[in-house]
Formats: C-alpha cells, structure tokens, sequence
C-alpha cells in the first residue's frame, strides 16, 4: 500500500510539476518580453534625438504583432469602439452617409436613401470642406467618419463644395440613429419563385429573412427561395444559424467551433421547428462571401438542403471575440475555427495567397481533404465552398478595373448628374454610343497612363534578367513579348466596352436611384440570377444535384 502511494505522489509531481513548469515558463516568457519592450521604449524617450509620439508608436507596434498572427486579430482603439456596435447590430449616429477620398478632399461617396444626408440635399461627390467649423482639407477618411458621427439629434454643420457650383454650400442639420438594414433588395423574378438579397449577418437578419419569406408566401405563395449572400462579409453566427432553423429539423448542427478554451468548444444547432420545411433553397454567392455567409451557404450544401451557385467563396473560417483591454480599447481576437455538417473547415489554407481581385487561388487538391454531404456528395475543405453550379471562376483584370481604382467612373458620374436632371429608369437606363465617346474623351483629358498587369510584371522580369546578366542571351525573345503585351489604351477601351458600361452606368443610376436602382440594374443581365431561375425551373435537375447524379458549369 505504502508502494502504491509512493507512486501515485510520484506521478502527481512528475504530471503536475511538467504542468507548472510549463505555465512557469510561459509567464516568464510574458513577463520578459514586456520588459524588453519597456526597456526600449525607456531608452528612445531618455536618448532619441527627436521627440517621440507615443501614441504612435505603441500602436504601431501592437499592429505590427497582431498583423503577424492572421487579418482578423485586431486592436481597436477607444476612438473607433463607435464601430463595435455597428458591426453586431447595423446602428449608429450619424448622417447616413458612404465617404471616400478623392483628388479634391474626402467627399460624400454615397447618400442613403431616406438617410439625413439625403434628406438634406447632399449629393455624391459633394467635397467636405468643414465639419462643425473644424477645415477637413488635411483630415484622413477615417477622421472625417468620427466627426460626422455622433449622438443622435445633435446638430450637425457641413460646408461644401459642389460639381459645376463656383459657391460652397452650408447644410445643417440634426444627427439620426442610423440603421443599415441587412435585406437590400427582395422581390419575385420569375413565378413562385422569390428573391432576397442579404447584406450581412446583423441582429434581427434572421427575423427580416422570415418575416420577407413569409410575407412572399402569403402574397404569391411562392415555393422556392434564392438567397444572394454575393459580397456578404458575414456577421454574428447564431443569425446564419436561425435563418438554416427555418428549412431544417430541430436540433440540426448547422456548425460548431474549436479553440483553445473550454468555452470556445460550442456546437450551434437550430431550436425551434422549421417554419419552411418544404421549401427549395437557391445560394449565390462570390469570392466576396465570407465567414457566415460561408456558414449558411456551405450548411445547405452539407446538408443536400439547398444549391449553392456562383463563384467560390472566400475561405474564412476563423472565429474572433471581442475583449476589452485597458484605456477604453478592445481587441478582436480568432479564439476558434468553426466547421460546418460535413465536418470540414473552409478556412483558406493560406489567406496570404489570393489573386489580384481578392479571389483565393486554385489549392492543388492532394493539399486537400474529402469529405461527404448527408447525401455522400463528395466536398472538400482548404478554401471556402465551391458551388455545385460554377458561373464565373475566371475573374479578369483589365482596364475597366483599372479606371475604378483612379475613381474615374465616380468623377465622371458626378459631371453627368451636374448636367441631367433626370435619367430613364434602371431597368432602362444605358448610355448612348455618343456618350460613350464622350466617356473616352474625358480619359483621355485627364492624360490617364495605362500599363497592364502583365506589363509591371514584365518590366520586373526584364531588370532580373539584367542583374542576372541574360539579358542578351533573351533579348529577341523579350523585345517581341514586350510588343505584345503593349497596350493601347483607345483600343482597350473599345475591347472592354461592355464591362466599362455596365460599371458606369451603375454608378450614374446610383445618383438617381440609390442603392436599390443599381440593384435593379445588375440583376436585369445578371448571369449567376438567370443560371438560379434556370435550374429552380428543372425540379429534376434541380433533385439530380442534391443527389450528386449532376452538376452543371456556365
């Protein structure tokens, strides 16, 4: 007996003495690092030859550590918690308002309809000159966002400058509480069939999905549901778990999440008795869908309850949870991976790796694991969800990307409402060849310089292979790839015609009719919309999908 105790102290000391030395070693580790980092900061402010900004310099370097974990761990400062609430529940005080930097300042980018500054009279491209007397001329896009948010109903003054006005123009007005709703856009495009375009993952997204759904089926009883998740960043996952409780049975793991603590082990499933059991399921999506969109998207793939349509998603998989740290700040933290039915995680496996347009590159598949959906479909992990229908996964970047970066769509759709009163509805609405030349002109005013990707690249090779001194063992070979990848920006422009129309027209409806008039535009040639009615229409090819008998490419 005395042996058997002696032994079990022995394991106690060895088991638990491993345990407090390693806990020992960690707090040491903590306790080191920050007294180096005190060390060095003591140091610069005795003997640093000019004056230090402190502020700075300590967010600097907690950016620069969280940036060396993942894009998601990020420190919030006590300034910008304001944001905290509007990313859990779409609400803030403020004139309701879009903002942007341009040539001329930071300038109003787009008014929400019904919002304060629609109300009020601003318009796109409208230059803020003051905030409340304060000169916003050298204030950055994000200090300018403070200042015009606020406690609602109090005073707000703007001056500025308008397109085609030599006078600035003085606006006053009162704060509002504003609340981005998470359904855009819904209606019926075709019979029985219904519509809802969903914008994020906020509170009560999941209540609106319900009450627009049924509010389609009571009015034009319809049977099928296209739920467009296209750019949706996500949001809270328990409402991406709501809105999968109204197809599926009670008690469903719609996704579950590991980490490092007990408290981040969770399994979410549905509770309470679907309200649209029979109803068939259509998910579109993009490279731009992420986190809960992923979530509800990949779930109804999992679980064969739906398809899902468009372009791979963005592959974010990771969990973060809001923590208070000191002076008022916070820091979102990834506690945990989260993975869906199938039991497969979609987190990219290196987010770091992404083309030009932000889309994940292909992931050889032996990087990869299979997994099966409750039907036995086979569907892998290491990179967001691959639709079962697959519209557009070749995504180019041309010169019509190119003018949306220099803002050249934005400042040409501020002239032409500067000289249209009106424009045709956005079902109607196009552009005429003339005004298409006219678009050309004015490029071509502003001496525009345009090099293609491959281009850039290119001259980057050239001076490698000169450092490497093969420059002249090539040179035949180079001079004739560099002719061909010269481009002319003229022909460009005519080569590109259909993408540069559909981008600025858009954006000229969107001073007429707001958000919701680009909407109705995009959708009226929309590929991803018209593949979805399709295959809604082909009950059988519709069942041979979920069954893994087909699939079908566009």
């Amino acid at each position: 007996m005395r042996k058997q105790y002696l032994f079990f102290i022995l394991l106690f000391t060895i088991y638990f003495g491993d345990v407090f030395s390693q806990q020992s070693s960690k707090t040491f580790q903590t306790s080191q690092s920050l007294s180096i980092f005190n060390s060095v900061l003591r140091e610069l402010d005795m003997y640093y030859v000019d004056t230090l900004n402190y502020d700075k310099m300590v967010k600097t370097a907690v950016n620069s550590m969280l940036e060396s974990l993942d894009p998601y761990t990020v420190y919030i400062p006590e300034s910008e918690t304001d944001d905290i609430s509007f990313m859990t529940s779409g609400e803030y005080g403020g004139i309701g308002a879009l903002i942007t930097k341009s040539n001329d300042g930071v300038c109003i980018a787009e008014p929400y309809e019904g919002m304060p500054a629609q109300k009020h009279g601003l318009k796109a491209g409208d230059v803020l000159l003051e905030i409340d007397g304060v000169k916003a001329d050298k204030l950055s896009v994000s200090e300018v966002s403070a200042k015009l948010k606020g406690t609602p109903n109090t005073e707000i003054k703007l001056k500025i400058k308008r397109y085609g006005q030599k006078s600035t123009i003085t606006k006053k007005f009162l704060r509002e509480k504003i609340q981005i709703h998470p359904i855009s856009y819904s209606f019926i495009p075709a019979q029985k069939v219904g519509y809802i375009l969903l914008n994020d993952f906020t509170e009560q997204a999941a209540l609106e999905v319900k009450s627009t759904i049924q509010d389609m089926v009571n009015k034009h009883q319809i049977e099928s549901i296209i739920l467009d998740l296209r750019n949706n960043g996500g949001g809270l996952i328990d409402e991406a778990v709501k809105i999968m409780g109204y197809f599926v049975p009670k008690g469903t793991e719609i996704v579950s999440t590991k980490g490092k603590k007990p408290e981040d082990q969770y399994s979410y499933k549905t509770t309470l008795d679907p309200i649209f059991p029979d109803m068939r399921i259509a998910v579109i999506v993009n490279s731009s869908s992420a986190s809960a969109s992923e979530i509800l998207a990949g779930s109804v793939q999992d679980l064969d309850r739906g398809v899902v349509i468009g372009e791979r998603t963005f592959g974010k998989g990771l969990v973060q949870n809001i923590r208070p740290v000191s002076y008022g700040g916070y820091v979102k933290i990834t506690t945990a991976k989260y993975y869906i039915p199938s039991g497969r995680c979609i987190q990219a496996i290196d987010y770091a790796q992404r083309n030009e347009d932000g889309s994940l590159k292909r992931i050889p598949e032996n990087l990869t694991n299979e997994f099966k959906t409750r039907n036995g479909r086979i569907v892998r992990d290491g990179g967001g969800i691959i639709p079962d229908t697959v519209t557009q996964d070749n995504p180019k970047v041309t010169i019509a990307y190119y003018l949306y970066t220099q803002n050249v769509y934005f400042d040409y759709a501020t002239i032409y409402s500067s000289k249209h009163e009106t424009i045709a509805d956005p079902t109607n609405f196009s552009l005429t060849d003339k005004e298409y030349d006219d678009f050309i002109a004015y490029i071509i005013s502003k001496d525009l310089k345009y090099t293609s990707l491959s281009q850039n690249h290119f001259e980057d090779l050239r001076k490698l292979i000169k450092v490497e001194g093969l420059d002249t063992e090539v040179q035949n070979e180079l001079t004739a790839l560099g002719d061909k990848l010269k481009t002319d920006m003229n022909v460009e422009l005519q080569k590109n015609k259909t993408e540069i129309l559909g981008i600025l027209e858009a954006e000229i409806i969107k001073r007429y009719y707001y958000q919701k008039g680009v909407i109705e535009y995009s959708l009226k040639d929309d590929l991803d919309l018209s593949t979805t009615l399709d295959l809604l229409g082909k009950p059988q090819l519709f069942q041979s999908i979920l069954k893994g008998k087909n699939s079908i490419e566009k």
